[in-house]
């Protein structure tokens, strides 16, 4: 990589290492270290992911218009007041206001960052890159729990307090880097070809089949999988399976293992593969874990072998996290004409954001009480994500689907432009792209 990248992957490890000094103790931390309640807690917890949602659809233009790096500079310094504001809040209303700056701030790093991502490389570094930066994420927030979970002390608020320092610490640790970085300027093929599809921001996007699909098909892998880990599978897990509840912290550090482990191994077989049949495999994993899981509340094993199959869903998640982290964030990407990739990268989030928040209230209660159709659904659900993938596969142009065809690396992603914006870009314009795909 080259030192922009390496800056930007630098910056996004720290800001995840912080972050996983706090979240897995948040709840604690509001309902029993503050006292505040369950309640209040869960409040704390639905404003954090309700703030995203309130930011990320206005987040895309500024970033285009602005460019990521200011973008990204500012959301660290408003996480850093979110952070220090929760760490100090003793109130409800307190800990309500900074948990929605809080949570508005970090949801903004996401597009920021993929979009910087996207900028520093072409297509044939983009699919290393995104995976790296999911690699380093996960090691960050594993290394960050591991670590904060030998400072926390709930007879002891003062340790909480640091915890949240940290965090802010580390965020403007991102906001530094970050502003070191020297981002490459935009091609001026690629941003005369997409000026066109720029001005019709959302009804560009909308109109845009592949993308609208692809959306639709991060809603559903987003809800099937990172929508269920803490609210439906530990339901289930602790009421159907009756595993303890300490045991789902080792099947979490199960996933993170996978993802450490396995993801370069998992880079180079899928790297030169298809895209939407990589996606369409990770449904079928998945599918194979929700039937694991209903063994482990179903079946008629050993407490032990209940225990060992619950972990092992866990693990058969991060396997396919593993193959998603090369294969749709730089899809999004390449789909994006060149000057509404921030755009594109935040409807995509937004999609995200929509799914972690429906999945828990859906999945929630199912898991809890409704053990066989919980487990039918899921794998239901999963592969939807295979047929769902395999279609979007036919809306691709082979090198989307399968970078690796490209002959010639280019930065220039706007080979597929939405369907309502092709008919404005200039014949001269298409004729150069046209030539360049060919190639």
């Amino acid at each position: 990589m080259g030192a922009a990248l390496r800056r930007i992957q630098l910056g996004s490890a720290l800001s995840a290492f912080g972050l996983g000094f706090t979240v897995p103790y948040l709840y604690v931390y509001v309902a029993q270290v503050r006292d505040l309640g369950a309640g209040t807690a869960g409040v704390v917890l639905a404003v954090f992911a309700m703030a995203a949602l309130a930011v990320l659809p206005f987040t895309g233009r500024v970033i285009d218009r602005r460019g990521p790096l200011p973008v990204l500079v500012v959301a660290s310094v408003v996480a850093c007041l979110g952070a220090v504001a929760l760490g100090f809040s003793s109130q409800v209303t307190a800990a309500v206001l900074s948990a929605a700056v809080l949570g508005a701030g970090t949801a903004v790093m996401q597009p920021a960052l993929a979009t910087m991502l996207v900028r520093c490389s072409d297509t044939g570094t983009r699919t290393r890159a995104f995976a790296t930066q999911f690699f380093l994420q996960n090691l960050g927030l594993g290394i960050g729990g591991l670590v904060g979970g030998q400072i926390v002390d709930t007879e002891r608020p003062a340790s909480f307090t640091l915890l949240f320092l940290i965090e802010a610490v580390m965020f403007l640790v991102l906001g530094a880097i970050s502003a070191t970085v020297r981002m490459p300027r935009v091609p001026a093929v690629a941003a005369e070809a997409a000026g066109a599809a720029a001005r019709g921001g959302m009804r560009v996007l909308l109109s845009h089949r592949a993308m609208v699909q692809l959306c639709v098909l991060g809603f559903v892998l987003f809800f099937a999988c990172y929508g269920q880990f803490e609210s439906g599978l530990a339901a289930y897990g602790t009421e159907a399976a009756g595993i303890k509840p300490s045991t789902l912290g080792i099947a979490l550090a199960a996933n993170t293992a996978v993802i450490v482990v396995a993801q370069f191994v998992v880079l180079r077989l899928v790297e030169r593969r298809r895209r939407s049949r990589v996606i369409a495999a990770v449904g079928l994993i998945w599918a194979f874990a929700w039937i694991v899981a209903g063994y482990a509340g179903l079946g008629e094993g050993s407490q032990t072998m209940a225990t060992a199959a619950m972990i092992s869903t866990y693990a058969l998640f991060g396997l396919g996290e593993s193959m998603l982290s090369p294969t749709v964030a730089p899809l999004v990407a390449d789909l994006a004409p060149e000057s509404m990739i921030g755009q594109y990268n935040s409807a995509f989030a937004l999609c995200k954001q929509l799914a972690l928040a429906v999945g828990p209230a859906v999945g929630g209660p199912m898991g809890a009480s409704l053990h066989g159709p919980y487990i039918v659904t899921f794998v239901l659900f999963s592969l939807g994500i295979t047929v769902l993938a395999l279609r979007l596969g036919r809306r691709l142009t082979p090198v989307q689907d399968q970078p690796s065809l490209a002959a010639v690396p280019s930065r220039v992603v706007a080979v597929s432009l939405p369907e309502s914006a092709s008919a404005d870009v200039p014949a001269r314009v298409a004729a150069r792209l046209s030539s360049r795909d060919r190639r």
